[in-house]
């Protein structure tokens, strides 16, 4: 084992024989498509009450193994998170808000009953594992790295309380355009009989389980031909919420801006905020409230609203042309991605790439 020591608090070791084993120009390796290829390591911290965080090592990428009693399996306290690392045009890698994510991190495990791993092992955990990654990192412009970091509670225990044992680690996999077709913008389904998420629940942590219950509809949109599926507020089933794993935002004829408020309901995307700051800087600002489905088909029907986007780290910004809402079919727009939402994508991805001036000090280089 060797160590790298990154201040007097996080030390990680590095597993004899984990050097970096390919190079940027490269292929990256065929598969089924985005997160079915892992790189070679990956990060393992764990913890444990009355001794916190402890044995920060980077290794080769394999399986986990825990309890069939694990906690995580019988209770579900499993959070995650996404970012990427994306190759500048000089050759550094970079991270856009790993910051944010960190914090969100934290929001997570509080809502979850989880340990807070703080802000700096986070980033550090996924500054490791990029650096011990760092030829999968794409060349610029040809797609990103995604990052994964997760916790599971792994105590073997079947009462009911939080976990006193869990498990941290950081995986990385390369990825290109997560949405394929020639529009720029992709298809959604309005969902009626499921709801992503209630009032008081966990709508706002980043859980696996809100994602478990968004595939039964997910999955009936994608058998129907749809790319993704859109979730309306649980008491009403009137307010459009998020996508399955995207915020959403709308663009009127005039300019302004909408997307739905935060709340216990709605997950605080990093893109979103940043898609905020942005749109505010180029003179559209963005107001956040409520929004109903009805309001959607009528706005796209009389020509009010020009243009729909989703945002998320894995998709970055994609425009949203075709909607599904009972029995009927409504475009938005002329169809595709409107100019606002491409120039939105384009000043996002030139800030994520190194291509623009870091003003907000959103970009932080992998040492």
């Amino acid at each position: 084992m060797t160590t790298t020591s990154y201040g007097p608090d996080v030390i990680f070791e590095r597993q004899a024989g984990s050097a970096v084993s390919r190079n940027s120009g490269e292929p990256i390796p065929s598969g089924k498509g985005f997160g079915s290829v892992f790189t070679d390591h990956m990060v393992r911290i764990g913890y444990r009450a009355g001794e916190g965080w402890h044995g920060a090592r980077v290794e080769r990428f394999g399986s986990v193994t825990v309890s069939p009693a694990a906690a995580v399996l019988h209770y579900g306290q499993a959070i995650f998170e996404g970012l990427k690392a994306y190759r500048a045009p000089d050759d550094r890698v970079l991270l856009f808000r790993p910051d944010a994510n960190a914090a969100r991190f934290q929001r997570s495990a509080r809502r979850l009953a989880m340990p807070e791993m703080p802000s700096e092992l986070f980033v550090r955990a996924v500054e490791e594992l990029v650096a011990a990654d760092r030829g999968w990192v794409p060349p610029t412009d040809r797609g990103s790295l995604y990052l994964r970091p997760f916790m599971v509670a792994t105590e073997p225990f079947l009462g009911m309380r939080p976990a006193e044992e869990y498990l941290f680690c950081v995986i990385a996999s390369p990825a290109g355009g997560v949405f394929s077709g020639g529009s720029g913008a992709i298809s959604v389904d309005v969902c009626h009989d499921y709801s992503r998420a209630a009032a008081g629940g966990t709508g706002s942590a980043k859980c696996a389980g809100n994602y478990a219950a968004s595939l039964p509809a997910l999955h009936r949109a994608l058998s129907s031909g749809y790319d993704q599926v859109v979730f309306l507020d649980a008491a009403r089933q009137a307010d459009v919420e998020e996508l399955g794993g995207m915020n959403i935002f709308f663009v009127f004829r005039d300019g302004r801006i909408t997307t739905p408020p935060l709340r216990d309901t709605v997950l605080a995307g990093v893109t979103r905020d940043s898609v905020i700051a942005l749109a505010g800087a180029a003179g559209h600002p963005v107001v956040e409230a409520p929004y109903t489905i009805e309001q959607w088909r009528a706005d796209a029907t009389n020509g009010r609203l020009s243009e729909v986007f989703a945002c998320g780290t894995a998709a970055t910004i994609v425009g949203i042309d075709r909607v599904r809402h009972r029995d009927a079919e409504f475009t938005v727009g002329d169809g595709g991605a409107g100019p606002i939402t491409a120039r939105l994508r384009t000043q996002l991805l030139d800030l994520q790439y190194g291509r623009a001036a870091d003003v907000r000090n959103w970009v932080r280089a992998v040492p």
